[in-house]
């Protein structure tokens, strides 16, 4: 007997996941049926409009024949009745055609066509002069349509001799002409039907070209054979081409960001690490040595918080969450006021309603923060917060402007290119400005924006400007 550690527990497999019909199944489906629906529906009304033209066709048939034999149809002087020896048609002589003639008048006169022998008309009754009637009745020997009319024949000097002519038909022979035309119309249908829906997969599979070249160009793009897709996409496609190469792009640039920045990570802890080893090494004064090796452990831990804030960047987003600013602007600038509680700064806020800003919410804190406490750590009393949106025609997202200005003593003109000096390492900085700016201007570039510093207009300190494109 197996023990029950030994027992192996067996699990039922997952039910399969069904996949939901692809765009050309369900567009094959929804207008197959419609098609299904729209000849049934054509095909019922030309039935019906068939139906009602051929038993238009039969009254009037009927009804000549009735005249016809009204034509022929002589009385005697003594009110005796003689119908036309030729009936206008020969189906009428042959016993058991389906046409049949009935005359019947006054005092029991019955007289009827040879195809009429033996058959059933009890239903007929005389009708008045000038009356007429058609329809449908059912019989012994089964169904038929026929046509009664009353006339009154004259007979001078007696009075007239009332009678009623009537024609019949059977039902078959109606129905079996309709039947042609039913089988006929439904074969021509049908044949039709199967034309169209070939026509319709035609057209769709012409239709669903682009969304194939898309995902051929994708492929492409996950082999490496391609950057982006770069084919010539329909109108509806081209916002959504559009985005994807956004997205790609965003992507590549956030690889390549983080590549980089270890490889600066990598190259800036190089010159610290061989201080120290240097000062081990030397083992010489043991204060100086403890100094030193201070100081770079404190330049390695910024160098470090640098790079690691470049690469914690997301950048530019096709589909980045709107992130509202003066809430968090309330908040940054409550913080930096107790820090700089001594120099009792007053900070102003021009911000406009709605603002918001397109990306993650870290990169805009890391981005206001920078500046604001830059500004506060060099204004004398006052500082200003601008935040203006852009709106652009045809574009989803909005421009931002967004800039800080202080009444310190500004950055000299000589300067500020050397401030604004684009791959310059955070360990190679101006003094005063340091790793803050550098990691506004990494996000900046990240955002694909543009960093402007100059002098600020209202309080003739400085003003540090980002200027975001609109999405």
């Amino acid at each position: 007997m197996p023990s029950p550690a030994a027992t192996a527990t067996t699990s039922e497999p997952p039910p399969p996941v069904r996949r939901p019909f692809s765009l050309a199944a369900r567009a094959a489906m929804a207008t197959g049926l419609v098609l299904a629906a729209f000849l049934g529906l054509v095909g019922l009304t030309l039935s019906k409009a068939n139906h009602d033209t051929a038993l238009s066709g039969l009254h009037d048939r009927l009804q000549n024949y009735v005249i016809s034999y009204l034509a022929g149809t002589e009385v005697n002087r003594f009110g005796k009745v003689f119908l036309p020896d030729s009936p206008p048609d020969p189906s009428f002589s042959r016993p058991g055609s389906g046409l049949y003639a009935l005359v019947i008048g006054e005092g029991g006169f019955r007289a009827e066509s040879s195809s009429a022998i033996g058959r059933d008309f009890a239903f007929l009754q005389p009708l008045e002069p000038g009356q007429n009637r058609f329809g449908r009745v059912e019989t012994r020997l089964g169904p038929l349509y026929y046509y009664a009319y009353g006339v009154a024949m004259d007979n001078p000097p007696r009075k007239p001799v009332l009678l009623t002519f009537m024609v019949a038909q059977t039902e078959d022979q109606f129905e079996g002409e309709n039947a042609v035309y039913r089988r006929t119309l439904i074969s021509m249908l049908s044949i039709l039907g199967v034309m169209l829906i070939l026509l319709q997969l035609l057209l769709l599979r012409w239709s669903l070209t682009p969304l194939r070249k898309v995902a051929s160009d994708m492929s492409r793009v996950e082999r490496g054979d391609s950057d982006q897709l770069d084919s010539q996409y329909p109108l509806e496609l081209t916002g959504l081409t559009e985005r994807i190469n956004a997205f790609i792009d965003t992507e590549r640039e956030q690889r390549t960001r983080y590549r980089n920045t270890l490889a600066d990570l990598a190259h800036s802890l190089k010159t610290p690490l061989a201080v120290i080893r240097s000062r081990l090494e030397s083992a010489g004064d043991a204060p100086s040595m403890r100094n030193d090796v201070l100081d770079q452990v404190r330049r390695m831990d910024e160098l470090v918080a640098y790079q690691l804030a470049r690469a914690a960047t997301s950048g530019r987003q096709p589909f980045a969450t709107a992130v509202p600013i003066a809430g968090h602007a309330e908040d940054l600038v409550q913080s930096l006021e107790k820090v700089y509680a001594a120099k009792n700064v007053l900070c102003e806020f021009d911000i406009d309603d709605g603002a918001v800003f397109y990306g993650e919410q870290g990169d805009l804190l890391e981005l206001m923060g920078n500046l604001l406490e830059n500004a506060f750590k060099w204004a004398s009393h006052r500082v200003l917060l601008v935040v203006k949106l852009q709106p652009q025609a045809g574009r989803n997202r909005p421009g931002l402007w967004l800039s800080v200005e202080d009444d310190g003593p500004g950055i000299p003109e000589d300067k500020i290119e050397k401030v604004l000096q684009r791959g310059v390492r955070g360990d190679e900085r101006v003094q005063g400005h340091g790793i803050g700016l550098s990691i506004v201007q990494d996000i900046v570039r990240a955002y694909r924006g543009e960093l402007q510093v100059d002098r600020s207009p209202e309080f003739g300190g400085a003003r540090f400007g980002v200027s975001l494109p609109p999405g």
